[in-house]
């Protein structure tokens, strides 16, 4: 009997990684190789970081020689560092490994000066997963093209399809409320063109430079058109996707970003940026409209585009619902996890 030990954040820890975690959990897979998750990390203080890591290292240390393969989630360097014991461990077991990739940014970690642990953890797995060609591109520096092999997050909102909610004339963010992100491009780009829908409305969903976006808002007067509903999740997330009537993510990096991937599990037509595995399915203008990170002009254009063109927010919603019903799809991520489980495993079985 083959069985598989997870090694990722906690799932009560926002952002990504755990949204992939809950997303693998709902899949045959799961059950199939009796998968335990190892939580090693949850986004609090540092003692509090510390009291969970230690633990988990000691549960997996008892549990590791009685599983087949084990699966790490990693991203920037904290999250690496903390996987350099955990993949030593499975390699003085002889265990199969993958590690899954779901970094942001090249600079801040392959590139970066913490390379050399990038290449310990790749060198030794067996497979690494990455979220996009880009990445494989990247990764490929690193490892023969035949040991990186590319998985897409998955879309993991799931609509309450009970819930009655009218449609606002809004563009909603969702995320980290981060430069990085954009959200302070998005303030700026819908400062330009405010004057001209006085009946519409951006909304940030997410927490970080709330004061600072704020006064951004303000410096612009544009305070009565923005906003701000802090993190969200369950209900509260869903409400705000459900309200909204486009999404825009004007990120400067990304791995593959999950808020898309829920603005598409709501059929919401997508701004973005060519960053990350976007381009790996974009057709700008047809299934969602781009623009170069950090271009104010072009983000108020698409923006100005969206806003006066029924007929395209119709059309590019259809193509939202698509990716996420096809590609992007639960159930077709979670098949191409168990047969990579299954190809390693039989290959260790041999």
């Amino acid at each position: 009997m083959y069985k598989v030990l997870i090694v990722a954040t906690s799932h009560k820890t926002r952002g990504g990684v755990t949204s992939v975690v809950n997303a693998h959990k709902q899949g045959a897979q799961w059950e199939e190789y009796h998968c335990k998750w190892i939580e090693t990390h949850i986004d609090k203080g540092l003692f509090t970081k510390f009291l969970k890591v230690i633990p988990a290292f000691i549960q997996y240390l008892f549990l590791l020689p009685f599983y087949s393969l084990v699966h790490i989630h990693m991203s920037e360097p904290p999250s690496a560092l903390r996987k350099i014991a955990f993949m030593w461990w499975a390699k003085v077991w002889r265990k199969k490994t993958i590690v899954h990739f779901h970094s942001f940014s090249v600079d801040t970690t392959i590139n970066s000066r913490y390379s050399k642990l990038y290449k310990y953890l790749f060198s030794r797995a067996d497979r690494v997963i990455v979220l996009s060609e880009y990445w494989k591109v990247v990764v490929e520096q690193f490892l023969p093209s035949a040991k990186v092999q590319v998985i897409y997050n998955p879309c993991t909102a799931q609509p309450d399809s009970n819930a009655h909610v009218t449609k606002k004339n809004s563009i909603l963010y969702a995320g980290t409320v981060c430069h990085r992100k954009g959200y302070d491009d998005m303030i700026k780009a819908f400062a330009k063109i405010a004057k001209n829908h006085p009946d519409w409305k951006i909304v940030f969903a997410g927490n970080g430079e709330i004061e600072q976006g704020k006064a951004l808002a303000n410096e612009l007067n544009i305070n009565d058109q923005v906003v701000w509903l802090g993190w969200v999740r369950g209900a509260d997330k869903d409400k705000a996707f459900r309200e909204a009537t486009v999404f825009c993510l004007p990120s400067y990096a990304e791995g593959f970003p999950m808020s898309v991937l829920d603005a598409w599990s709501y059929g919401l037509p997508v701004i973005t940026t060519p960053v990350g595995g976007i381009p790996d399915v974009a057709k700008n203008g047809e299934n969602m409209l781009l623009f170069n990170p950090g271009d104010i002009d072009a983000l108020a254009n698409c923006m100005e585009r969206i806003i006066s063109n029924e007929e395209l927010r119709e059309s590019i919603s259809k193509e939202s619902l698509n990716f996420a019903e096809t590609t992007f799809n639960m159930a077709t991520i979670n098949k191409e996890i168990g047969e990579l489980y299954q190809s390693l495993l039989t290959v260790h079985n041999s």
